[in-house]
Order: structure tokens, then sequence, then C-alpha cells
């Protein structure tokens, strides 16, 4: 009656008065109980004389189908097919495709196709005499349209990734702070480091290992205005006085990391959420382990707010610059 998804292939349901068997989420209005058969397997049902529902497809997997896509659409991301065409390939209708492939991957089959084509074009680039080469070997169209959104793809240009960071400049500072000394290193994008550490030496390294080829410069007195207004952010929110949730970043991310930090962000200051409820806030309940370690992988302290992320229990679970400093900074919220 709920149309639970999760019960789909563990068995099938036969209506005897339209001749049809169907699974447990098919979208078709609910028939009279006394009509209703249920059958353990597909077997069950046809060996009794139903045909399959043309609308839930019950003898198509859907799991299987998907992944079946997302192998074709790896193979072949220099193409463009329409989701009207995947569709047909799978069995599907284009509107339960699109709605099975997002459960089920996290993303729409359009923007699984230009994942991989980003995952292509960073091998590419650096395997590739020239940028165009690489762009078009991965698929893209035109060079254009990937500088166009080159920051949210690559965190920087191509050209740029090519050199594997090499040219881009990082500006940072110290700052001493109530919850101990932090480091924030910025592009002219925006922010892209903010950690804890010991002291500035290592804080210094720390940049340097996440940003091997690029150029390094202390921020000095007098920095750019954009730099000091997101330092001030940073700064303001460790001493407990703002927010700095809304500050721009630029930073690498994979398609499901962006999400889980995207969604951490419009967490209220000084509110929580366990791990399951985020998952279940980017759509996804089942991925509790993969938003724990797109948490364990911000390298933005602060500014992607991880610490609002607590066990089911309550608890305050791990926190990679100290569970000690995560409390603190939830009390300082409050």
């Amino acid at each position: 009656m709920a149309r639970d998804r999760s019960f789909d292939g563990r068995f099938f349901f036969g209506v005897v008065t339209t001749g049809v068997f169907c699974r447990p989420s098919c979208p078709a209005r609910h028939p009279m109980r006394q009509n209703v058969r249920f059958f353990q397997d597909v077997n069950e049902a046809r060996h009794a004389g139903l045909r399959p529902c043309r609308r839930c497809r019950p003898l198509c997997d859907p799991q299987a189908a998907i992944k079946d896509l997302c192998r074709y659409l790896e193979e072949h991301c220099e193409e463009r097919p329409g989701l009207a065409a995947l569709a047909a390939r799978v069995g599907l209708s284009p509107f339960h495709l699109q709605r099975t492939f997002k459960a089920a991957v996290g993303v729409t089959p359009k923007q699984y196709l230009e994942a991989h084509r980003v995952r292509k074009l960073k091998k590419e680039l650096r395997q590739a005499k020239d940028v165009t080469t690489a762009v078009y070997e991965a698929g893209f169209g035109s060079a254009s349209r990937v500088y166009e959104r080159a920051d949210s793809r690559l965190g920087m240009t191509p050209n740029e990734y090519r050199r594997g960071g090499g040219g881009v400049s990082i500006r940072y500072a110290a700052i001493d702070s109530p919850l101990g000394l932090a480091l924030m290193g910025a592009t002219d994008r925006g922010v892209c480091f903010v950690q804890f550490g010991e002291n500035r030496e290592d804080l210094i390294e720390a940049l340097r290992r996440e940003y091997p080829a690029a150029i390094l410069e202390p921020a000095g007195d007098s920095p750019p205005p954009p730099f000091q207004q997101w330092l001030d952010g940073v700064s303001g929110h460790l001493a407990g006085a703002k927010a700095s949730s809304d500050l721009p970043l630029d930073i690498q991310a994979t398609a499901f990391q962006m999400r889980v930090w995207d969604y951490l962000r419009t967490i209220p200051a000084g509110k929580v959420q366990s791990y399951g409820e985020v998952a279940a806030g980017i759509g996804q309940p089942t991925a509790v382990r993969a938003v724990a370690r797109a948490c364990a992988g911000n390298r933005v302290a602060v500014v992607i707010p991880c610490h609002r992320v607590v066990r089911r229990d309550g608890e305050s679970g791990g926190y990679r610059w100290g569970v000690e400093r995560k409390e603190a900074l939830l009390e300082r919220e409050r």
C-alpha cells in the first residue's frame, strides 16, 4: 500500500481482474483487496496465468539495468544520448529512469555522464599534448564550455590543472583563535584551505602538501580586500562572532562530496544533525558511511561545517581536528 521500493524483487502481487502482476512499488491505482494475489517470484505469477505489468515492468531488474547503463555511459561518454534513448535502452519510461537512476546513483544520467567526462578530461589533461586535444578526447563539444564552468568542475582552469596546480597563487595567513592556531589559504576565486594545527610551520607544510605545485605566498600586512574579508569571516566565526558558511570556496570535490558539503552549509549555526539525517537530506538515506567519508575529507574547517554532524545517539563522534574542538565550536555557535 505504501509502494515501498525496498520490497521490489522480494515479492510480486497480481490482480486477477486485470490479469497482470506488478512490483510492490507499481504506481498504478490500488486494486480491490479481494482481487489481489501474492507471489514469491515472477514464475509463480506467470504460472497463475498473469502477464507482467507494462507500467512497472516487473521482469526488468532496475538495479541491474542502472548498473549496465552506468557502464554504457562510461564507455560512450563522448556521445550525447538523450533521456528517451537511454530509457528505451533499459526498457523504462524516461520519467521512471530519471527517478530510478537518481535514487540509485545520487545524480541524474546527464550529471553522471558529465562527471565521467570530467574524470576523463583530468586524465587526458595529464597525457594529451595540448588542452584542446584533451577537451575533445574527453567528449566535450568545445573548449569554451569547459572553461566557462572550470571552477565547479576542476577547481581551476584546464591549463592550471594540466600543470598540477602550477601557476595558481594561494595566499595564506595564520589565525590565533580561542580554539587554537589556524591557517587560511585562498586563491583569487575563494577559500581553499582552513585547518587547525600546533604551529605555523606545520600548517604551511600541510597547505603545501594539499597544493604541491601552487605558488604559496603569505598575505602580509595589506592583503587584497577580498582576502581580508574572507579572513575576517573565518576569524570572526572562530571567535564566536558570526558564521562563515557563505564564504566562496575554491575546492576540488566529487559530485557526491559537493552535495554533502553544500548541504552541511545549510545547517543553522549551533544546530546538529546525524549522519543519517544528512544522508536523507541529500536524498540518499542509505549513504550514511559515504556521508561520514565526505565529512572526513573536508579540507576547509568551519567554512564547511562538518562539526555540526554527530552520531545518531547524539554523541559528538569523530572530528578531523579533535573532538574537544568540535564541541567547543558548537558551544560557541550556540
